[in-house]
């Protein structure tokens, strides 16, 4: 055989050689490439499965932000956050923003009568949080701290937390609710609110459909601005001239409760403040008959709103 020859068959052995490797490294990477999609595909199915169990230990309120609703809230075309005796004879009805100064003037001057009637079952509160002072200042701050709040109220402390907020009310100007950062510090005030599940529900604004829900209907009671606040139906702004007192709700209380018996969950709620506030507002706004309770349910009394010259939120 000739050399010429001899090469000529090399060559060609050499190049079926390399034809082969090809054709087997062409194998191997397919075999790669089942593997690796089986891969994706049982991490997308346990990717499911966590966000399923996730969802499941929420409290059943759903992965759809659009029909999510906390725990024990009423729904309807005018969703509330109930706080007291479901059976309690009396019922108060309160219509606020927590970015609403005059809200906080109500609150703190009216905290601790209500807290009171709460907690010896002759009052049932029921809290419709909306967005004004997003719709009219601009800002998110009405809406992520409503949504902070019905996140609280997941965890069984809506009370505690809406007392907080109001506690820290930055000025009206100044949109710092807006912050979930500082909504979740302001829930370590809170015993035992912080969580996982709260600080998820917080971020991800699991109620801002249910806020916007409240939003709409107060936009379509119309009241004129918050704090809309209603006894068995009687708006308190109207009652003695709007000079309505914390001692004046007592004693509506009291005479709407005569010969019934008062609701049976009544025991205190889970890291509520003390029914006394420390600041002298509040201390004299507890009080019955003074003169100087009277002067604080005048400068706090439901008469004093902020206008709702727009029920839109800012989003």
């Amino acid at each position: 055989m000739s050399q010429k020859n001899h090469e000529g068959k090399r060559t060609a052995r050499e190049r079926l050689q390399e034809q082969r490797e090809k054709e087997k490294a062409r194998a191997r990477r397919g075999r790669q490439a089942i593997v690796a999609g089986s891969v994706v595909v049982v991490l997308a199915i346990a990717g499911g499965i966590a966000v399923w169990a996730t969802s499941a230990d929420s409290g059943g309120a759903g992965t759809d932000n659009e029909t999510a609703r906390p725990k024990q809230a009423s729904g309807g075309s005018r969703p509330a956050i109930p706080v007291g005796a479901p059976d309690a004879p009396s019922t108060l009805t309160v219509w606020e923003d927590f970015r609403c100064p005059a809200c906080q003037q109500f609150e703190t001057a009216f905290r601790p009568a209500i807290h009171e009637l709460e907690d010896s079952g002759r009052l049932k509160s029921e809290y419709h949080l909306v967005t004004i002072i997003d719709g009219n200042a601009g800002g998110k701050g009405s809406l992520h701290a409503a949504n902070a709040a019905m996140c609280a109220q997941d965890a069984g402390k809506f009370r505690a937390y809406h007392d907080v907020l109001y506690s820290h009310q930055p000025p009206e100007q100044q949109d710092k609710f807006a912050d979930k950062k500082y909504l979740l510090q302001l829930a370590g005030k809170v015993k035992g609110l912080v969580t996982p599940a709260f600080t998820t529900c917080v971020n991800d604004g699991r109620y801002d459909a249910f806020v916007q829900k409240s939003t709409d209907a107060f936009a379509e009671t119309g009241y004129r601005g918050t704090p809309t606040v209603l006894l068995n139906g009687k708006d308190l702004s109207k009652e003695k001239g709007g000079r309505f007192t914390p001692a004046d709700l007592k004693k509506m209380v009291q005479d709407a409760g005569k010969g019934k018996q008062p609701g049976k969950s009544s025991a205190p709620h889970p890291g509520a403040a003390p029914h006394k506030s420390t600041s002298p507002q509040g201390k004299q706004a507890g009080r019955s008959a003074s003169p100087q309770g009277k002067q604080a349910g005048r400068s706090a009394s439901p008469r004093a709103q902020h206008p709702a010259t727009s029920a839109t939120p800012g989003y």
